[in-house]
């Protein structure tokens, strides 16, 4: 506990400038390319890939696309954003099936967020998907970062199982946060720390290791199983992990 002169409670002293911008650097891995987002030339690839999957669509903050064209219009509003950067996720295979951005950039507080994710179904529940949020996060702290966030609506329990599977702590629910669509939006908050990324970093790489896996692209190890020993609160949603 850290006393002032008043001897109330106040927080540790901070020993931080700010953190570096950003930057727009492609973010390469074993298994999936992050390139920064260009609407033209990804949009149309990406599109090929969620055409027809209106679902995807149901927790964004936008309705589901028209065409192509529509998606083009989607992402260059969401890159024009003064605090935000994206990236299209693309496979070796199949090029760009989704994207990701970093929101909510605030250099001078070290806090940094996550969203705005929309994968292709191809994409989904693979390493690929996994591995993206890894160099997302990864780059995000070697920025000098000190909190990254993920906020997902309440009633998103699959983003929530997300997160807390890539080593996010749960912090609670904002109620009333958001219309969205037209709808109330209860936000879940949930976030990792700089205190936290050694051990993360260390969960990341172990699972994403080749040897990991083997011959049919099995999991040795669950991701979940290496990152729940760092969580600091854990999602009441969630099942206890065994």
């Amino acid at each position: 506990m850290f006393m002032n002169g008043e001897e109330r409670p106040v927080g540790p002293s901070v020993d931080f400038v700010e953190a570096k911008q950003v930057g727009d650097a492609v973010l390469e891995g074993r298994s999936v390319r992050l390139e920064p987002i260009d609407p033209v030339r990804h949009g149309p690839a990406i599109w090929s890939h969620m055409d027809g999957h209106d679902y995807i669509w149901d927790y964004l903050y936008e309705e589901p696309p028209l065409d192509e064209a529509g998606l083009v219009s989607i992402l260059e509003a969401a890159k024009a954003k003064p605090d935000w950067q994206g990236f299209a996720i693309c496979l070796p295979d199949l090029g760009p099936v989704g994207y990701a951005f970093y929101l909510n950039i605030v250099p001078g507080m070290g806090s940094i967020e996550v969203g705005n994710i929309n994968f292709a179904p191809v994409l989904q529940r693979t390493v690929a998907a996994t591995e993206a949020m890894f160099l997302m996060m990864r780059a995000a702290f070697e920025a000098g970062y000190r909190r990254y966030e993920w906020k997902c609506n309440a009633l998103n329990l699959p983003s929530r199982r997300a997160a807390q599977r890539y080593g996010f702590s749960w912090e609670g629910i904002f109620r009333q946060h958001l219309i969205v669509k037209g709808r109330n939006r209860d936000t879940a908050w949930l976030a990792i720390t700089d205190g936290d990324w050694s051990d993360l970093r260390c969960a990341f790489e172990t699972w994403l290791a080749p040897d990991n896996f083997d011959g049919a692209g099995q999991q040795y190890q669950a991701l979940r199983d290496l990152t729940d020993r760092v969580l600091v609160n854990r999602d009441p949603a969630q099942e206890p992990v065994a």
